[in-house]
């Protein structure tokens, strides 16, 4: 019987893989993805009682993609070529006949997919420990996108320290995504343009990452979907600071243009945002600043309707009677 995350963790150890050829030792389970049939362990190494996480791919499950790779072969591409403390690191692969391991370095924090509350300022610490992983990643001279960034593959310790994990789905930007993955992530995170096949930019994992610390703001666990309307995310509360709130909303714009362009200009203006209180008149004119183009757009082609009106009041009234049949009937040939 399949073992749910719920009650991960309490399958007598004779119920667990042996690992002892491969020089580990099975502590306990910590939790499957039951679409894509994989399991993650809690493993111990023989020789020097390293706790190491142990991923399972069902041989079964996984088919190559129209280039030709599998999730774990990507996976292990990428991680080889990371170096990042908050990156657990890759250390070992092998294959038993039914199945492929991943052994990767272990971090003890448990992932945001796990009920718990932050405060504000709580929240604002995580992603700003989020976002400088995802400067590294875009740093690189390829730079990588992670596509799958949601609560369960973030983790976060008592220090509050993120962490990303499953690089399953990640990507080099330059590279060319199988359109069997186009919308391989968990709806609800997945940003706009990946859903519609669009290019993915370093924009795109900024949607996920608004997306969560807005679940975590608001104590929800994903936002909602709506199949007239799209994505509706829940209502932040007033205490936060408007400069806070109109951060937040940039990140999740679904147009990735509207969005901070990359993880390194939405983590400079983070960090200088304070996370509750009221609007000062800097903060008032600094939101104001940073409306969406169209409402911009929208605002000057109203004020330059006005200023046509007023001006053809003024010449009316100057002209005479002349003046304004020859404008009436000027506005009748147009019509």
């Amino acid at each position: 019987m399949e073992l749910d995350v719920r009650n991960k963790g309490t399958i007598p150890v004779s119920h667990h893989p042996d690992f002892s050829q491969q020089g580990y030792q099975v502590i306990r389970e910590l939790g499957r993805n039951h679409e894509a049939g994989r399991i993650i362990y809690l493993a111990s190494v023989r020789k020097s009682q390293q706790q190491v996480v142990i991923k399972e791919f069902s041989l079964v499950n996984e088919t190559a993609d129209w280039l030709g790779s599998k999730a774990y072969e990507r996976e292990i591409a990428i991680l080889q070529q990371l170096e990042h403390p908050r990156i657990p690191r890759y250390i070992d692969s092998f294959t038993t006949a039914e199945n492929f391991y991943l052994v990767q370095e272990y971090k003890n924090a448990l992932d945001l997919g796990t009920k718990r509350s932050f405060s504000p300022t709580q929240v604002k610490q995580i992603a700003i420990s989020l976002l400088e992983i995802l400067v590294y990643l875009q740093q690189q001279i390829n730079p990588i996108i992670h596509r799958d960034i949601k609560p369960e593959n973030v983790l976060v310790d008592e220090q509050l320290n993120a962490y990303l994990v499953d690089f399953g789905l990640a990507r080099r930007q330059s590279a060319k995504i199988a359109l069997t993955t186009l919308s391989a992530g968990t709806p609800g995170f997945i940003p706009p343009e990946e859903q519609f096949g669009c290019t993915l930019t370093q924009a795109s994992d900024l949607y996920s990452v608004g997306a969560i610390l807005i679940c975590l703001l608001t104590a929800t666990r994903a936002v909602n979907i709506d199949g007239d309307s799209g994505l509706q995310f829940p209502r932040l509360g007033n205490h936060l600071n408007p400069r806070f709130r109109t951060w937040l909303f940039t990140m999740v714009q679904p147009n990735w243009k509207d969005r901070y362009p990359n993880a390194a200009a939405a983590l400079a203006t983070l960090r200088l945002i304070p996370v509750t209180g009221n609007a000062s008149v800097i903060d008032i004119l600094l939101a104001a600043i940073k409306l969406k183009k169209r409402t911009a757009m929208f605002a000057f082609a109203v004020l330059g309707m006005v200023g046509v009106a007023v001006t053809t009041l003024v010449f009316s009234q100057q002209g005479g009677a002349a003046q304004q049949l020859e404008e009436n009937k000027s506005l009748i040939d147009f019509q």
